[in-house]
């Protein structure tokens, strides 16, 4: 097995609306590293502006998966998306009907982002979009206890520096001061 070999893949719904019109996020995780990736989507988007997401936020970054675990959303059994991963060579594994508890990890990593984006929604307010990239860098930068490390030590091999630390998941968020004058 290697990195973002065998992924999982499911959504956040019924998020508050942005400015920009998102209110879900699609959450992918690679089952080896536990690395994941947190895309702010409309919940109109077509199945191929996901396709489009996924390639350029994917497979661009990490190449073509051997196997997706994914909920059971009518985007992931669409025909243009089996079709897709069946021209990738990539197998689709849904998650069990009315037990989505299948895919542990995933669930463990929603709720983990659920926690995290109530943590800070004060501070972010209706633009949680827009600041979803430090949540992913913060959450791939904390401690894992399944892997012993964090997310981005197993899949580069070595420490991140960062500005950006949780003292607790879904207690209390920090960012260095100065980064945060200059992202306001």
């Amino acid at each position: 097995m290697w990195k973002w070999e065998n992924i999982s893949m499911d959504f956040i719904t019924k998020l508050p609306r942005t400015a920009n019109g998102k209110g879900n996020i699609w959450v992918i995780v690679d089952r080896l590293t536990k690395s994941a990736h947190f895309l702010p989507i409309r919940e109109t988007y077509p199945v191929r502006k996901l396709a489009r997401i996924y390639i350029d936020e994917i497979v661009s970054r990490h190449g073509i998966p051997l196997s997706i675990i994914s909920g059971r959303d009518a985007r992931f059994t669409a025909r243009f998306w089996e079709s897709l991963h069946e021209a990738f060579g990539t197998r689709l594994d849904l998650s069990t009907a009315y037990h989505s508890q299948t895919d542990g990890q995933m669930e463990r990593t929603i709720h983990t982002l659920e926690d995290m984006l109530r943590a800070c929604v004060i501070d972010f307010g209706g633009n949680w979009d827009s600041h979803l990239p430090l949540v992913e860098f913060s959450y791939n930068n904390s401690y894992h206890a399944s892997i012993g490390m964090a997310p981005f030590e197993a899949h580069y091999g070595r420490k991140c520096r960062s500005p950006i630390c949780w003292t607790e998941v879904g207690e209390s968020f920090s960012i260095n001061k100065s980064l945060q004058h200059i992202l306001n």
